[in-house]
């Protein structure tokens, strides 16, 4: 359902008429500062000074530098950041900061313009995931990164970080298109094949006088490599029981047992299409009202390939069967689980309107809605290759699920040396799934309910914070959020087992306090130390989400309590025309963190379940080193880099003891990136970088020894190579290498090998 049929519509609609009716004469920079700059967020957010370290990404340098294919592409060597990404078009790709893994999804705050697409339903990294497809690569102008809570203006899910990903508006009549393939060259156990992506993108936009739009499209068409390795567990004595087969490979799983490795599941064919109009019209100079309405559908057919072949060479996919004298039995589902129809239609749009010229006071009153309005998986019950032709099988359905969001925030200036922001802020979560029997699980109409789950979450804030520039060198910050947070309406149904339950609503009412100082003790030098309080709530799907994933089986848990962060900061930056050098010392202790892990819920069960529970403390202590320079040794040589070191430990753990100074799950103890590129003129770039990271473990207790294997989380070293070059001044053309040494890595699937890539760009 769209935000213009809920209840804060009316309340939003008033809002926008009677400020665009008497907008008093204002603007939108960051004016009365002191010696001591403050950093600044801009683009279609009001300009509020920002306590944080705050890295920007221009769009243009990294389409330069790196091989992007998706908006999310240009994070690639961002500081600190790691977005789990599969393979070109992967819709479940959650991003890792520098004190949380990838299974943090609702630690992460991101917004395109106004629209949050970071979805804040659950944590995890896959319902939960960023919906970077709403937006069309070419539309980017740039993201900038904030590091951890220390802004009151954002929520509690700002404890990894904030990223506001800003999209461009045209001036003048302009056209661009863009053309792109890529070819992987994957090989792994019994796979070797090549996976290919084409990409067609167009956009068209203009401005007339105080009106402007611009209307985006992007038609993706991608294969991925498989993203599950199947297997089987080898059994304790030899066998001659079962069918002779042969193609199984010998491996280990991540806690080092020994397995055979029978096949490959997950091979994702994608179809994509992005479509965005923005609209925007300035009220003669005073006032500036926008719309954005992005439309995303995705088509996913994922397949399935076994390795295994009887004495006929006919393919096996389930029965009893017999690998080198052990005797094996492959459950109908063991390959058709990896088999899928997936498909998606969501709707984006945000509606604002914010003072444009100038005065003491700014301001400006947003509202966003993020709808699923058709979001069906399809997977077959019987084995394959019968499954293939239809039969018995499941859909599960996240129709009506999504979230709304609304803003009202301003700045004061006209107090001397003061800068005074202030807002208020509403979001609200509806989760719905719903599971289905049906005859034919490719085309069949959904018969008998399986499972439902449902839950609400909403959260009213209100926030103040003031920077101080109380001598021509020092600045400081004091700010503080206020939350009321609610759940409500959750409810669970089973066919088999039976079950009905109705789940407890639960509130809670939190404060966090923000304080940060800034000294800038010589022209180029910065030094500044923050100190941010912060609350997660726990999300939706968290308190009230059951769903079964092959032999995995997610439970809710309705009594989570909010995780409580306390994160520290002290950095110290050098810049100048030739550079940049950037040095921050941080920490992070959580409280009730809420974190996932998998174990047997009844005493004797082997059976293991997933669900989040609240850990007493965790801790993360670490260093990040943020560089880059300009004409290296020589002119038109550039080098950008970071180092993160991150040592994140669970502190205390009573519900389970053995997790009790284990490693945070997923967050590598370092991750490192650098960027060379050489420009010899202005139509000519070559660029070589690459990008590695310490393993990590993915289990709570660390039990998982071996990363390098399906389900783990390995080290990498990744080489990626880009040359462009600019053909005239509407033409542009690019090649590049991703994964040029072939690095064979998983985080926790497999990911992709060595991929060539060939672009074609026009502008106008």
């Amino acid at each position: 359902m769209s935000i213009f049929y809920r209840a804060p519509a009316g309340a939003l609609f008033i809002l926008l008429s009677a400020a665009a009716a008497h907008a008093a004469p204002v603007h939108d920079s960051p004016a009365k500062r002191g010696k001591v700059e403050t950093v600044v967020v801009t683009g279609a957010r009001t300009s509020i000074g920002q306590p944080n370290s705050v890295e920007r990404v221009s769009a243009t340098k990294a389409r330069q530098q790196i091989n992007a294919v998706n908006p999310e592409d240009l994070l690639k060597y961002a500081p600190s950041l790691v977005v789990r990404k599969r393979h070109y078009g992967d819709t479940q790709d959650p991003i890792a900061t520098r004190t949380s893994g990838v299974g943090a999804s609702a630690r992460t705050l991101i917004y395109v313009d106004d629209i949050l697409i970071s979805s804040p339903i659950g944590n995890n990294n896959t319902t939960a995931s960023p919906h970077f497809g709403v937006i069309a690569p070419d539309d980017v102008s740039a993201i900038d990164v904030l590091y951890g809570p220390f802004a009151a203006e954002y929520a509690g899910n700002s404890i990894g970080a904030v990223l506001n990903i800003i999209t461009r508006m045209p001036d003048h009549f302009e056209v661009t298109a863009d053309a792109l393939g890529a070819i992987q060259d994957f090989g792994q156990y019994g796979t070797h094949r090549s996976f290919g992506t084409g990409q067609l993108g167009a956009g068209i936009g203009d401005r007339d006088g105080a009106f402007s739009w611009r209307l985006s499209a992007n038609h993706l068409d991608s294969t991925g490599q498989p993203l599950a390795d199947i297997t089987l567990t080898w059994p304790a004595a030899p066998s001659g029981a079962g069918i002779p087969v042969s193609g199984a490979f010998n491996g280990r799983n991540r806690t080092a047992m020994p397995i055979a490795i029978i096949g490959a599941g997950g091979i994702e064919h994608q179809i994509e299409d992005t479509g965005t109009l923005k609209l925007v019209y300035d009220f003669a100079s005073r006032a500036q009202l926008s719309y954005t309405v992005s439309l995303f559908h995705q088509s996913d057919d994922a397949t399935a390939q076994t390795y295994l072949r009887d004495a006929s060479g006919i393919p096996v996919y389930a029965g009893s069967v017999n690998i080198g004298g052990y005797n094996y039995a492959i459950g109908t589902s063991s390959f058709s689980n990896n088999v899928y129809d997936w498909k998606q239609t969501h709707l984006a749009q945000a509606l604002a309107l914010r003072s444009t010229s100038g005065g003491d006071f700014t301001w400006e009153i947003v509202g966003t809605d993020y709808a699923y309005l058709n979001d069906s998986q399809r997977v077959p019950a019987t084995a394959l290759p019968a499954a293939k032709a239809g039969g018995a099988g499941t859909i599960n359905r996240l129709n009506g699920t999504g979230w709304y969001t609304f803003d009202a925030k301003g700045v004061w200036q006209g107090w001397d040396n003061h800068e005074l922001s202030f807002g208020i802020h509403r979001d609200a979560e509806t989760f719905r799934q719903s599971k289905f029997n049906t005859t034919d699980w490719l085309d069949g109409r959904p018969d008998a309910l399986a499972t439902r789950a449902a839950g609400k979450t909403a959260t009213d804030a209100v926030w103040l914070q003031d920077i101080w520039s109380f001598a021509p060198d020092l600045k400081a910050t004091f700010g503080g959020r206020y939350e009321n947070w609610r759940a409500h309406d959750g409810a669970n149904f089973s066919a088999a087992p039976p079950l009905v339950v109705k789940q407890p609503a639960l509130s809670h009412g939190t404060f966090s306090p923000k304080a940060a100082i800034a000294w800038q003790p010589r022209e180029a030098w910065t030094v500044s130390a923050s100190w941010g309080s912060a609350y997660r709530m726990p999300t939706v799907t968290e308190l009230y989400q059951a769903i079964t994933t092959g032999p995995q089986i997610t439970v809710p848990n309705p009594d989570l309590k909010p995780e409580h962060a306390n994160s520290y900061e002290l950095a110290a930056e050098r810049a100048d025309d030739d550079g940049r050098v950037r040095l921050s010392l941080f920490q992070e202790d959580i409280t009730d963190a809420l974190l996932s892990q998998s174990a047997p819920l009844l005493p004797g069960s082997t059976t293991l379940f997933s669900f989040v529970q609240n850990v007493d403390r965790t801790r993360v202590r670490g260093a990040e080193l943020v560089a880059d320079w300009n004409n290296v040794l020589f002119d038109g040589l550039e080098l950008s880099g970071s180092l993160t070191f991150a040592d994140g430990r669970i502190v205390k753990d009573t519900a389970f003891a053995k997790a009790t100074n284990k490693f945070i799950p997923q967050l590598p103890k370092w991750r490192a990136n650098i960027v060379a590129t050489y420009r010899p003129g202005d139509r000519l770039a070559f660029t070589l970088a690459a990008r590695a990271s310490a393993h990590a473990f993915g289990t709570i207790d660390n039990s998982d020894t071996v990363s390098q294997t399906f389900q783990g989380f390995g080290a990498y070293f990744v080489v990626d190579a880009r040359v462009q070059y600019r053909v005239d001044d509407h033409w542009t053309a690019s090649i590049g290498v991703d994964n040029l040494n072939n690095d064979k890595y998983f985080l926790y699937h497999p990911f992709p090998q060595r991929t060539f890539l060939m672009e074609i760009h026009y502008a106008r």
